[in-house]
């Protein structure tokens, strides 16, 4: 008689006398043993050896998915090959499965590295909200729905960040997807807009004349680290990006030419340009150049350094200045100051200095590329141009400041 659910049931976790064996069909088999464990089993022959084969244990393995493994372990045996040695070798491949974590970090290496402008802060991502969750998962088994309940959680605390993964985890699977390496592509059709209700979001603060004034005071008047209060107010008057300060090295500021020079590999379109960006040292920007150059502990390489290292300062080192400014002229001056960025440092630069500076000038100061044909065909690094427009922005600057 063959075997039931009832019957199976009926044996599960029941103490018996000894094991015993109930045939059903296909040559499946149930083994029970003396505590009541069930064990789906099949026997076969091989050129006349008899083999057996364990199938799984009950109730993990029902009965339907038991009968369908004999039949599939008779099908190998009658196409000549060993059932034990197939499922020895499936067993091998899928321990060797691509993890999510193994095509995040293959895309890292082969392409986010050499491409991306921050792709340090990218796997640092990947590191803290998705490798715990996820990481360890064969890449072609997550589905879309594990990947979109990972994303909205992200994303109702950091929609930033939500998005960075879902751009960058879909740009590693193509990748991995052209290279053989996955077959599926989990999130080719969702979009941060439309499935995450993630809206883009550009910041238009552009920090108001006192609060200007007040930095400037704050940066001279704190208890902040030299370096930092000159880090600050050469990001305001450059109008640079601060990670372009920030990995400057010596070797770059050249005071016989006067010229800063930004290389390619150093600032955000550099990639996509291969060129530097040029900028002329004037005689503020000079004199506070020298001052960090005696502050700091290297005579080549690394500018700006962490506190008692001759480390390159890190990212990390940048983000809190804006807050101890805002902290200090809280307690100090009892101004509560809107908040603040390095970053919006530079966007209030370019915003004062369009009244004074022609359009192209100004972005070329920015180190942005210039639009069109134009970006093609003018080559030109209006370093004139540029000495005296930041020259007019120094006197602003300064009228700014004198006005407070």
């Amino acid at each position: 008689m063959a075997l039931t659910d009832t019957w199976l049931k009926a044996q599960l976790n029941r103490e018996h006398d000894a094991t015993f064996t109930k045939a059903d069909r296909d040559g499946l088999a149930a083994r029970v043993s003396p505590k009541g464990k069930i064990t789906f089993q099949i026997r076969y022959r091989i050129d006349g050896t008899r083999h057996r084969l364990d199938l799984g244990s009950y109730p993990l393995t029902s009965l339907k998915e038991a009968r369908q493994q004999a039949l599939e372990v008779m099908r190998m045996v009658e196409a000549g090959f060993d059932p034990k040695v197939e499922r020895a070798i499936q067993r091998k491949q899928r321990r060797g499965e691509v993890t999510v974590e193994s095509v995040v970090r293959e895309w890292y290496d082969g392409y986010c590295e050499q491409n991306k402008s921050n792709p340090g802060q990218i796997i640092r991502t990947f590191e803290i909200h998705v490798f715990p969750e996820l990481g360890a998962l064969p890449a072609d088994k997550v589905s879309t729905d594990a990947w979109m309940t990972l994303l909205e959680t992200v994303a109702k605390k950091y929609p930033a960040i939500a998005e960075r993964i879902l751009i960058n985890i879909k740009q590693a699977y193509k990748w991995s997807a052209r290279r053989g390496r996955v077959s599926t592509q989990p999130l080719q059709h969702i979009g941060a807009r439309g499935d995450l209700n993630l809206k883009k979001r550009s910041s238009s603060h552009v920090i108001p004349d006192t609060d200007l004034a007040l930095i400037w005071r704050a940066t001279g008047m704190t208890r902040m680290m030299p370096k930092n209060r000159l880090f600050v107010r050469l990001c305001l008057l450059y109008g640079c990006r601060s990670g372009e300060l920030r990995l400057s090295d010596i070797e770059h500021w050249d005071l016989k030419e006067g010229v800063w020079t930004v290389p390619p590999e150093n600032h955000k379109t550099g990639k996509q340009t291969e060129r530097p960006i040029v900028r002329p040292i004037f005689e503020p920007a000079r004199e506070m150049l020298l001052e960090a150059k005696a502050l700091s502990p290297n005579r080549k390489g690394a500018l700006f350094t962490n506190r008692d290292s001759k480390e390159r300062m890190g990212r990390s080192a940048v983000l809190p200045l804006p807050y101890n400014i805002m902290q200090w002229a809280r307690r100090h001056e009892g101004v509560e100051m809107a908040h603040w960025s390095m970053h919006d440092l530079r966007r209030t630069m370019r915003t004062k200095i369009s009244s004074i500076v022609p359009p192209h000038v100004a972005e070329v100061m920015l180190g942005h590329v210039m639009p069109g044909q134009q970006g093609v065909y003018d080559r030109y690094d209006y370093m004139a141009e540029q000495r005296d427009a930041y020259e007019a922005w120094w006197n602003c600057l300064k009228g700014i400041v004198s006005a407070d």
